[in-house]
């Protein structure tokens, strides 16, 4: 990986562009998605990026021969020390495009995998990211262990060379990955019982989700009085912060932030962060953030929508969409939108950096998670002071009198509240 100590290291941008793929994305705005990605790695300055279109992907080195060459002066010129190729590249390949170039060359599952790297602060964060890492190095033996030529020597050293210390390698890799997921069944434990702790609250649980940078960290703040890091970055949050909100009426949710989504996300990251995701799995209310500004936010919500699948949230999970940024769109824009989001079910226009809309979206979420109310008269002893303080806490003592005998309050409350009070 990328030692983020070093002084900054000159970068090159390259989006490949397959003619013959037709799931391919629009060149220009998957180019300008790559160079953001790699601005959000501390350590990188972008010396240039550019779309590279291709009729075909050439199997060892993924571009032709002359373009190679063209790419080769065009790094040497510019002093780049880094090529990040938006897309996927094979260990050979990448093996011999370094070969070709004499620079490094990371894919875009490595440079993802370095910004989660980078940002990981949880315990639970970190070991996902080293599990990830190590899952991908895996597969990039034959690229990363140049010395595998040499002949060793040695006791219990046997066959041609480097076959017997690749091998080691790998199987040194599979031990760590086994160390990792141990440590990690260990932190699901602990993560477990705070989720078994919530249930018993009971609050509904509400998930922000959605792509990169669609301000889900901002909305969170907005609405939690939270300082979550909320930058114009790509994966500005990465661990998930859960805090409690209290919607009009009194009634209360756990909001959850959660990482952002992104098209092509790295498989190796979908499943060693579905840990961090089960938020999503467990929530009572999914809320979708997008960017509604974003000349690609239809793709983005595409892509999020598809992970979403992946990680196992039924297509019918309660959900709320709320089109943010749309400050950033001109007046009659903003306008048309409002209109179309108030004719449309489950859709919210707002803008998290100003507040505007904020107070809808809070309405439809406190809509959609609204309770049936049950009136029941509980008689309780002088001695039980703590549940009575806890029932006027919650807000649903309609009225109360006493007797000799204790107190007698006439309460509506919801299921969960009532599960709650009996655990009291």
């Amino acid at each position: 990986m990328l030692n983020h100590g070093t002084p900054v290291t000159r970068a090159y941008v390259l989006h490949p562009e397959i003619k013959a793929d037709p799931d391919r994305r629009e060149p220009v705005a998957a180019l300008a998605e790559a160079v953001s990605l790699a601005d959000a790695l501390p350590g990188l300055e972008v010396a240039g990026a550019e779309v590279v279109r291709l009729a075909r992907i050439h199997p060892g080195r993924l571009f032709g021969a002359g373009k190679i060459a063209e790419l080769k002066t065009r790094f040497a010129d510019a002093e780049v020390e880094l090529v990040l190729v938006d897309g996927t590249v094979g260990p050979v390949q990448q093996r011999n495009l370094e070969k070709a170039w004499n620079v490094k060359v990371l894919d875009r599952t490595g440079l993802i995998l370095e910004i989660f790297g980078d940002r990981a602060r949880t315990r639970e964060g970190v070991l996902q990211v080293e599990m990830a890492a190590l899952s991908y190095q895996r597969t990039r033996l034959v690229r990363s262990w140049t010395h595998l030529e040499r002949q060793r020597g040695g006791v219990g050293l046997r066959g041609g060379p480097g076959e017997t210390q690749q091998e080691t390698d790998r199987r040194a890799i599979d031990d760590h990955l086994l160390r990792l997921r141990k440590q990690l069944e260990k932190v699901g434990q602990t993560r477990a019982l705070h989720r078994a702790a919530r249930a018993k609250v009971p609050y509904p649980v509400v998930a922000l989700v959605g792509y990169t940078n669609a301000g889900k960290s901002t909305l969170f703040n907005r609405l939690t009085g939270a300082q979550v890091l909320a930058k114009d970055m790509l994966f500005a949050t990465l661990d998930p912060t859960m805090r409690r909100v209290v919607l009009p009426g009194g009634d209360q949710v756990i909001l959850s932030d959660t990482v952002g989504f992104i098209s092509n996300l790295p498989t190796e990251l979908v499943a060693a962060f579905r840990a961090t995701l089960e938020e999503v799995l467990d929530a009572d209310l999914v809320v979708h953030v997008r960017d509604i500004s974003h000349a690609q936010t239809t793709e983005q919500a595409q892509d999020v929508a598809t992970i979403l699948t992946a990680l196992g949230v039924p297509d019918d999970a309660p959900r709320i969409e709320v089109w943010n940024k749309i400050d950033l769109l001109p007046d009659a824009a903003q306008a048309a939108q409002e209109v179309l989001a108030e004719r449309s079910d489950g859709v919210v226009a707002a803008s998290a950096l100003s507040g505007r809309g904020l107070d809808a979206l809070v309405a439809a979420i406190a809509a959609h998670l609204r309770e049936p109310r049950d009136e029941v008269v509980l008689d309780l002893g002088f001695a039980q002071g703590r549940q009575r303080a806890w029932l006027f806490d919650q807000g649903v003592v309609t009225a109360e009198s006493e007797d000799e005998g204790g107190y007698h309050l006439t309460v509506r409350w919801t299921a969960r509240q009532a599960t709650r009070f009996a655990a009291l």
